[in-house]
């Protein structure tokens, strides 16, 4: 077991790896002039919001059962807007589920990307590799690996939409098929807390 869970890892870090070259070499075949500089993107974030979130019990089991959550969001920016930090707390008392997380947001100004870590209070260490990825038209992916909860190596797509509301959308899936097909598996809407 212990040798299969060492192999798993390494597949995980190979393709994280590649995925990452993969993403990075997008950034570095576009044009100088192209690039945006994505530094303020995350901005919309900042601040105090109610969430309500909706999160798939079991992804890509063929199962539609939904488990909902409502909580708050605080979100403030670091490194003078090079990084965010944000505080997540959402329960659902009925379920005896509770999460409370810490996204950890770093926009590297050489690739105009950003990398999205997470981490839950239950292990207390970050999850697998972060999310890459950017902002284009109003609309942000990013990109990573990570395992389901029986062991399972996925994709994981992150997708803001509604960023210039005061509702932003987000969506989380997973892809068990090299990212050919998504199924949606965490949606997020949010409202901002008047400062």
């Amino acid at each position: 077991m212990r040798k299969r869970r060492v192999l798993l890892w390494a597949a995980l870090a190979a393709t994280t790896a590649a995925l990452t070259g993969w993403v990075s070499a997008q950034a570095d075949d576009a044009p100088p002039a192209a690039a945006h500089d994505g530094q303020r993107d995350f901005d919309f974030l900042l601040g105090s919001w109610k969430i309500h979130l909706k999160r798939r019990l079991r992804p890509l089991t063929g199962s539609n059962e939904w488990v909902e959550f409502d909580g708050t969001v605080v979100c403030r920016s670091i490194w003078k807007g090079l990084a965010e930090v944000e505080e997540f707390n959402v329960d659902s008392p009925e379920k005896k589920i509770f999460i409370q997380g810490l996204a950890v947001r770093l926009y590297n100004p050489k690739t105009h990307e950003w990398s999205i870590y997470w981490a839950n209070r239950k292990n207390g260490v970050f999850d697998a590799a972060p999310q890459i990825g950017h902002f284009s038209n109003g609309h942000g992916e990013f990109y990573g690996q990570d395992t389901t909860e029986d062991g399972r190596p996925v994709y994981v797509r992150f997708a803001w939409s509604n960023i210039t509301s005061s509702a932003p959308h987000f969506e989380q899936a997973f892809s068990a098929d090299g990212g050919r097909t998504w199924e949606v598996n965490w949606i997020t809407e949010q409202t901002r807390v008047p400062d």
